[in-house]
């Protein structure tokens, strides 16, 4: 439970993030700097996603200490700020979405949350790993700091597996599904040509191929990747014969587990059953108005699979390989920002290129990564194309890149890493809530349907084939892991994982490795995925209430710009902010 309310903007005052001119620091600004400064230090890992230089060679104390260490700085960071007054309206918001974030930090570690953190898509197993994809890798200095946090990863790996000790002490063990899934994940890093081999051999280590220096830097990269693999091995051990052994079947936490990490999605406190019972009806909505598209695309009495199929047939929607899908990808969002620029939207320059790549992993997912904050790094959109795919359908994922690049997440993120003007560090560079980020995102694939942008029928159909799936996810994941009544065309009785999977083929038009992939992270990282599609929809709330309050006078460019000027904050802190 939240222990402050989101502070009231005062109605008398301009939000001066609305503005360029440069605003003056005030203290909790100061203190925002500095809580930003302090998790650099103790979580470098942090440090490297955002962009803030200095901490690439370092590694995050995953131990129970490590946890322990960043709770006690939440805690003290909250006393601090209680001691403030407010400057300003960016400050009113600062306060409410920082007592919100860390106070909800603060509760999930007390319940001991963190310790158990497993899962197939977003833990420290993915962790550790992942953030070698956004690690600079153009002079020797970057390949000394990526050698130095290959020789760190053993250390982190073994507080990792002391951390999942400690909460199978206390008697919180993820669910076995995870346990074994994670365990193959493993097993995978740890292997002769896992991730690691390839990354300090790939094209990017050229830099090293001259002199003495770049030989001792290729030698501990070598001794780097050996450890690294040796202590996934070890991760991989520890999973099979020490967690699994206490693993529950069951894959669902409870509603009282959900309720707490459906605030750390959502940044709101929602009627869980109520969302469940909208979920229902959304679902029903979209379905129907797929299959008007698909009789659009495919004839009278045509089905969706109907539809999948002829536009599967169509050579006009069909790229071969990965080349073709990344040029691709470029021009669609590259149109999509010239486009918008000055008509919907007002796009800083930084803002204006995004890069698009295909991802060094092969889980299927695609995703955004933000700007550093001096934009070196730039906004990049990845996909990661599944082993043996290499046929893509467009009308499945140009509104896939409207998510993630512009007015999708890029838009979102880069935009507030312009505005050091305005917001400090911890606004614009650390604050992230799924259901804000992502909820926009699916926010935007609606207004570029609006705009016209989607109106091809095979476009649209694409469209709204991801928001089916993210309906159906509002569905199986409040009803699976709150144990409520499934519809009865779903089997009837208690939702539970079995009679889950058969609603998600149903609903998600997708290979079944993908389909599975899904199945699995929702089992196992509940509250995320409802978020998206929660997300949007308090979104649309607001908007929605800002229009009415505004009459005749609204103005759609001016209500984005100052949404998204706020940055990522919790959407009951939005909600208030917008008001």
């Amino acid at each position: 439970m939240t222990q402050h309310s989101p502070a009231q903007p005062d109605s008398t005052q301009h939000d001066p993030a609305q503005h360029t001119s440069r605003r003056t620091p005030s203290a909790i600004d100061a203190v925002a700097d500095a809580y930003v400064a302090k998790v650099c230090e103790l979580d470098p890992l942090t440090a490297t996603s955002i962009g803030v230089a200095g901490y690439d060679h370092l590694m995050t104390d995953l131990s129970p200490a490590g946890h322990e260490a960043r709770a006690g700085l939440d805690r003290a960071t909250l006393r601090e700020l209680d001691g403030i007054t407010p400057a300003d309206d960016v400050d009113r918001v600062t306060l409410a979405a920082m007592r919100e974030r860390l106070g909800l930090a603060v509760e999930l570690h007390d319940a001991g949350e963190p310790l158990a953190d497993l899962n197939v898509i977003a833990s420290p197993l993915q962790g550790l790993r992942d953030v070698f994809d956004v690690m600079p890798t153009g002079t020797v200095e970057a390949w000394e700091n990526i050698a130095s946090r290959l020789g760190a990863l053993p250390d982190a790996v073994d507080g990792y597996i002391a951390s999942l000790t400690e909460a199978a002490r206390r008697g919180n063990v993820p669910a076995i599904r995870q346990v074994r899934e994670g365990m193959t994940q493993a097993r995978d890093l740890a292997g002769r040509e896992s991730f690691f081999a390839a990354f300090i051999h790939g094209k990017d280590s050229e830099v090293l191929d001259e002199g003495v220096a770049c030989s001792l830097v290729r030698k501990e990269l070598e001794h780097g990747a050996t450890a690294a693999r040796e202590a996934y091995g070890r991760l991989a051990d520890f999973l099979e014969r020490d967690l699994a052994p206490r693993a529950p079947q069951a894959d669902a936490v409870g509603r009282d587990r959900y309720a707490l990490f459906s605030r750390q999605f959502l940044g709101a406190t929602v009627d869980l059953d109520e969302t469940y019972a909208w979920g229902v009806e959304e679902l029903a909505r979209i379905v129907a108005e797929q299959t008007a598209v698909a009789r659009e695309i495919a004839g009278p009495g045509a089905t969706v699979e109907d539809a999948v199929a002829t536009l599967d047939a169509d050579p006009r929607y069909q790229l071969d390989g990965t080349d073709a899908l990344r040029a691709w990808m470029q021009e669609t969002a590259d149109r999509a920002i010239a486009d918008l620029d000055g008509v919907h939207f007002d796009i800083s320059a930084p803002v204006r290129t995004i890069e698009c790549l295909i991802a060094p992993t092969q889980t299927g997912g695609i995703y955004y990564t933000p700007p550093s904050d001096d934009f070196t790094r730039p906004g990049r959109m990845w996909w990661s194309v599944p082993a043996g795919v290499t046929r893509f359908g467009t009308w499945r994922e140009k509104t896939t890149v409207y998510h993630e690049g512009v007015p999708g997440h890029h838009l979102q993120c880069a935009e507030v890493v312009v505005a050091r003007d305005t917001l400090n560090s911890w606004r614009r560079l650390m604050c992230w809530v799924s259901g804000h980020g992502e909820g926009w995102a699916l926010y935007a694939e609606k207004l570029m349907d609006e705009l016209g942008y989607l109106a091809d029928p095979g476009d649209r159909l694409g469209m709204l084939d991801a928001q089916r799936m993210r309906a159906a996810r509002v569905v199986f994941d409040i009803g699976v892991h709150l144990g409520l009544a499934a519809p009865a065309e779903w089997g009837g009785g208690t939702w539970d994982a079995d009679k889950a999977w058969p609603f998600l083929r149903s609903n998600v038009n997708m290979a079944e490795e993908f389909v599975r992939f899904e199945y699995n992270r929702y089992l196992g990282w509940p509250g995320q995925a409802p978020a998206y599609k929660v997300g949007q929809r308090l979104w649309e709330q607001a908007r929605d209430d800002a229009r009415t309050a505004a009459g005749g006078d609204w103005d759609a460019k001016a209500f984005h710009a100052r949404a998204l000027s706020l940055g990522s904050v919790g959407l009951d802190v939005l909600r208030d902010a917008l008001a």
